[in-house]
């Protein structure tokens, strides 16, 4: 092996050692707050507030779960989360549809002016005050259209799938399909929706995902604690009314109760994350492709 060639091995196993250190320290920092969490929930909380807790489960214990499963408030909040997710999905989807395919048929009158009014609104938003003063004037407030309303339609996901129409879907296809007498309705329903299951599949994720997490419009628009989203309950749980949640634990001590509602904190933390943890694995390459979709044409 001559000399130029063992210098290039040597810094190709240099290089592999620095990338792989470093994607071993990024692992760490973004897996010992989960296991951190997880191990927390079953652990003795007199452990985690004394500081012995640094990875794996002290004192095991299942009581904060107990408490969890038997919370009625808790599953309620879950119930409206997956109610909002669902439903607000739907209506994510079908908005958007409608909404990017017209904008990416080359024969719309003004498409390009529309792009820009729409693309507007990402920058330049009215604010909190007057969008709270529409859904209150439309009569949403602390109903369950507040939450699916407002953000039926996200201006990235319309541009994302509108470039979508515009660079997997030839033109020449739906040309095709017109002189052979389809309708612009019948086009859209027959040849359109089933050459753009990828990319619906990666709005319904990207939809889904942002309703799951979602907790500022429930903040805003929601009075009644029946309505509430599960974010928002294990929101007021870590922040505002732990207090609250003591008062609920009649069957202890008031020492205990403290002790409990902190093992309870890292419970619904793990509940709440669980479907989003599961589920990304399988749905890993959607994201990407999401990303990627029209930053290649051809």
């Amino acid at each position: 092996m001559n000399l130029a060639k063992r210098k290039s091995v040597a810094e190709d196993r240099v290089f592999n050692i620095v990338i792989y250190t470093i994607a071993a320290v990024l692992i760490i920092i973004v897996l010992y707050p989960l296991i951190f969490v997880l191990s927390a929930s079953f652990s003795d909380p007199n452990q985690i507030i004394n500081g012995g807790l640094w990875l794996l489960p002290k004192g095991f214990t299942l009581d904060a779960y107990t408490k969890v499963f038997h919370d009625a408030d808790i599953w309620n909040s879950y119930k409206n989360t997956v109610l909002y997710t669902t439903v607000g999905t739907i209506i994510n989807i079908i908005l958007t549809t409608l909404i990017a395919y017209p904008l990416s048929r080359r024969d719309l009158p003004g498409r390009n002016l529309f792009m820009i009014i729409i693309t507007f609104t990402m920058f330049f938003q009215g604010g909190i005050i007057p969008t709270y003063l529409i859904v209150q004037n439309l009569g949403m407030v602390n109903t369950f259209w507040a939450m699916v309303i407002p953000n039926a339609i996200a201006t990235y996901n319309v541009i994302v799938m509108r470039t979508f129409f515009q660079t997997s879907i030839p033109w020449e296809l739906q040309e095709a399909a017109q002189i052979d007498g389809c309708t612009n309705f019948k086009l859209f329903l027959k040849v359109i929706l089933p050459l753009s299951k990828p990319i619906i599949a990666v709005m319904v994720l990207f939809y889904a995902v942002g309703h799951w997490n979602s907790f500022f419009d429930a903040l805003i628009y929601l009075q009644d604690d029946t309505l509430y989203p599960l974010q928002l309950v294990l929101r007021e749980i870590l922040i505002q009314n732990q207090a609250a949640y003591l008062d609920e634990l009649g069957s202890f001590g008031m020492a205990d109760q403290a002790l409990l509602a902190e093992s309870m904190k890292y419970a619904i933390i793990i509940i709440a994350s669980l479907p989003v943890l599961i589920l990304y694995p399988f749905i890993q390459r959607h994201f990407v492709k999401g990303v990627m979709i029209g930053s290649i044409k051809g």
